[in-house]
């Protein structure tokens, strides 16, 4: 490749823009810009060349049309090693164009905006940057592109090294890199355009590596977490560390789960999770009772949970987390004397939560050998009045609240799950059986044995026999709530019936693979 003497940059961040002018000017290269790009470069006292100048024509139609012209594209897209190519834009007084510095308008920031009109979203899409972009990407055996600003610096040390010149290597490079930036941001308008569609016939994705994890499920597996820049909000959006290690790919996993969970109630709530299952999760007067009843659910399968409240963190509970081995403890805030209280714990990781608001996907993604399962997520919470009581003993007060707070957990748990609960704290939990019976007898011996008088039951779908409903009954449990719609319905609700117990049927099931 020759030597470049001329570039092209048009730009709405103008992030070091200034550095990158004076250093092409430095080294004799002539700026052609467009109007914004090149009011920023003059006011830096650096000479430019108007695109309108290159061009003989005007920018039209409110800034609609401004590069896209042969002036400008014949000379990116003309190849260097091809004799006709260079004749003809000579016939035409068309000069070579070697660098292209194009960043696009702003149009994800734009639509992630409250209250943007369908005009302005639009306004926002770029037509000439990215065919700009993508001219000298495919072009890139001639022409050097830079998209992001991050890439400036190098960029001028390499042209300050070779005197003006990219190596094939950084061309090819960046190229890789303005196509991705193009189809990600295409994604991005598609997303738009499908707006609330949860099944639309293409999915495009476009994923952003937001960070390196140090390793994925197991030490020898290489991990990192990737955000789908077509949503607006993700995982970790407003999300502050104090301390603690780098977060692991489980961690990530589990503070999903416990994120969900807490941000179920609008009471001070706390859920532990292992294993993106609740071990344990209570509501409280206060975020310190609902922890300490989160906690009582299952103390030995707390060791080593990720923890999650939907209230600032106290300096007493502070003290008292500080008690516990945990991995991961995320909060809406840390008061006065809190993350004080928690430095004894170097290497947990402690989060705080700037923008607790759920985070609810629009859709659910599985990936299987050569594709994805995809579906809507399972974020609907039944409300009472959807349920019936099928059994001749109705739940009193006490017991509604409790299936209710047991509904809203099982919901989180991997199916077959069962959740046993009183007074809004979960007491034992079975999750992930083959065998639902396996699930309520896990959860029944890990209810302590003077607690499972008057506790309920939920589980998160119907009961296909009388038996593991007789498990729970025979163990104290007096309050069922289940979807129903088995075809031995009649024999669970009798037996039901038969211990004087109440169930309620949902209608709808809650299955978590």
């Amino acid at each position: 490749m020759s030597r470049i003497h001329r570039a092209l940059i048009s730009v709405s961040d103008t992030t070091g823009l200034e550095e990158l002018a004076r250093a092409l000017h430095a080294l004799g290269i002539e700026i052609v810009a467009s109007s914004g790009t090149g009011a920023k470069i003059e006011a830096a006292g650096i000479p430019w060349l108007a695109v309108d100048e290159v061009t003989g024509a005007p920018e039209m139609l409110g800034g609609r049309v401004k590069t896209l012209h042969p002036g400008i594209h014949g000379g990116i897209l003309a190849r260097r090693d091809v004799p006709e190519d260079l004749e003809r834009i000579a016939e035409f007084g068309i000069r070579e164009i070697g660098l292209v510095v194009v960043n696009l308008y702003p149009f994800r920031e734009t639509v992630a905006q409250p209250g943007i009109t369908d005009a302005e979203a639009i306004e926002k899409i770029d037509v000439g940057g990215p065919a700009m972009v993508r001219a000298a990407a495919k072009n890139h055996q001639s022409v050097g592109v830079v998209t992001s600003p991050s890439r400036y610096p190098e960029v001028i040390a390499e042209l300050q090294e070779r005197e003006g010149e990219l190596s094939p290597e950084t061309r090819r490079r960046l190229a890789a890199e303005a196509f991705t930036m193009t189809a990600g941001y295409d994604a991005a308008i598609s997303a738009w355009f499908t707006g609330g569609v949860t099944l639309p016939d293409e999915i495009i994705m476009d994923l952003q590596r937001e960070r390196e994890l140090p390793y994925g499920e197991n030490p020898h597996q290489a991990a990192g977490y990737y955000v789908d820049r077509t949503q607006p909000r993700h995982l970790l959006t407003g999300v502050r560390q104090h301390g603690g290690k780098a977060l692991s790919y489980n961690n990530l996993a589990d503070l999903a789960a416990a994120h969900a969970i807490a941000n179920e109630f609008d009471e001070p709530a706390c859920a532990i999770i292992k294993h993106q299952n609740p071990c344990g999760a209570a509501i409280g007067r206060d975020v310190a009772e609902a922890y300490e009843r989160a906690l009582a659910g299952d103390p030995v399968s707390a060791f080593g949970g990720v923890i999650a409240v939907n209230r600032p963190v106290t300096a007493e509970l502070g003290a008292r987390l500080a008690e516990q081995f945990l991995e991961v403890l995320i909060a809406p805030g840390f008061e006065a004397g809190a993350l004080e209280a928690l430095a004894v714990k170097a290497n947990t990781r402690l989060l705080e939560d700037t923008d607790p608001a759920p985070r609810p996907p629009l859709r659910h993604f599985r990936p299987v050998p050569g594709g994805m399962l995809v579906q809507a997520p399972d974020d609907t919470a039944e409300p009472r009045a959807a349920m019936t009581v099928v059994t001749q003993t109705q739940p009193d007060t006490r017991e509604w609240e409790d299936l209710l707070f047991a509904w809203r957990i099982v919901r989180h748990v991997s199916s077959n799950a069962i959740v046993i609960a009183r007074d809004g704290a979960t007491l034992g939990i079975g999750a992930g059986q083959m065998s639902r019976v396996d699930s309520v007898r896990i959860a029944v011996e890990k209810t302590p044995a003077d607690r499972r008088a008057g506790a309920v039951l939920a589980s998160d779908a119907f009961f296909p026999f009388p038996d593991g409903a007789e498990l729970a009954l025979a163990a104290g449990i007096t309050a069922v709530i289940q979807p129903g719609g088995a075809k031995r319905d009649n024999e669970v609700t009798a037996a039901v019936d038969a211990a004087g117990a109440t169930m309620i049927h949902v209608g709808r099931r809650h299955f978590r693979h």
